[in-house]
């Protein structure tokens, strides 16, 4: 269940910084043809390449990039909870990632505002055996972070 009270009613933002980028495996089924805007952004947090072939990220200082995508229709947002193992009811440790709201910002450091984010718990990453990504760029068919 979605709470609208924080979604806003023109536009729904998200920062996706794995498979849900351009280029990376889950764009074309879950966001392509719904994107309204895509904009190379940064957030706050600490990114770790996980095992499994997508990443993990966590709360930090060190910067994030990936991409802010908006949406004109909020129930993407039900699709992308349920990718990314998400229930808002369900208590936070049994979730893969916890859904939060994070500010986004340009690459070079000027504001863009709020949106959501998936992240997951340290504890998770540790579990998983992640390892840290200092330049904050994850990519899974070797988009390099120059390229863009």
């Amino acid at each position: 269940m979605i709470d609208n009270r924080l979604i806003s009613a023109e536009e729904l933002r998200v920062f996706v910084y794995g498979t849900l980028k351009p280029g990376e495996a889950n764009y074309q089924k879950y966001c392509a043809g719904k994107v309204i805007n895509t904009k190379r952004a940064v957030v706050l947090g600490k990114l770790f390449a996980l095992p499994m072939g997508y990443p993990g990220m966590t709360s930090g200082q060190n910067q994030v990039h990936g991409y802010l995508l908006s949406f004109s229709n909020p129930q993407v947002l039900q699709a992308l909870d349920y990718l990314e193992d998400y229930q808002p009811h369900r208590p936070t440790s049994e979730n893969l990632y916890n859904r939060q709201r994070v500010e986004v910002y340009t690459p070079q450091g000027e504001i863009l505002g709020w949106a959501w984010v998936y992240v997951m718990s340290l504890e998770l990453v540790h579990q998983f055996n992640g390892t840290f990504l200092a330049d904050g760029w994850w990519s899974g068919c070797g988009l390099a972070l120059t390229e863009f």
